[in-house]
């Protein structure tokens, strides 16, 4: 019993449109970010990086915002080349903000960065994550 109800919950999808925003789309689950993490961080991801990108230069590119304590570029595990994008740990909340507003939309290595705050990765639980639809039409 405790199994289907489980079931059902996982396969529960709210409904495509809202009534406050129609071009507001399900995109998938993902882990719920903490209390802490609800407003800034520490933690910045740094998505559309170049394949060629290492960590010593991200950090080199991050560091003049800041004391910088850790980077970390996500790697494919089977091929071992870069996903394109990462993580940059800063040691306070006004350097991190500082980062991702100085830095979101810039070029670096020829690519734009997109650059936000990181989410707290918890296991067991489940959130919806709204995507705005490309199109803007709500029955799509």
């Amino acid at each position: 019993m405790r199994n289907n109800t489980l079931l059902t919950f996982l396969a529960r999808r709210p409904s495509t449109t809202t009534t406050h925003n129609p071009n507001l789309r399900w995109r998938f689950f993902c882990s719920p970010p903490s209390s802490s993490s609800t407003g800034p961080n520490n933690k910045l991801f740094v998505g559309g990086l170049s394949w060629s990108m290492d960590e010593k230069s991200l950090k080199d590119a991050f560091s003049s915002f800041g004391e910088v304590t850790e980077v970390k570029i996500v790697y494919d595990r089977d091929s071992g080349r870069s996903r394109g994008f990462g993580f940059v740990n800063f040691t306070n909340e006004d350097d991190a903000q500082v980062a991702r507003d100085a830095m979101d939309g810039k070029a670096l290595l020829g690519r734009p960065l997109r650059v936000t705050y990181a989410l707290e990765r918890v296991r067991g639980g489940h959130v919806v994550v709204p995507r705005l639809s490309d199109s803007g039409d709500a029955n799509s």
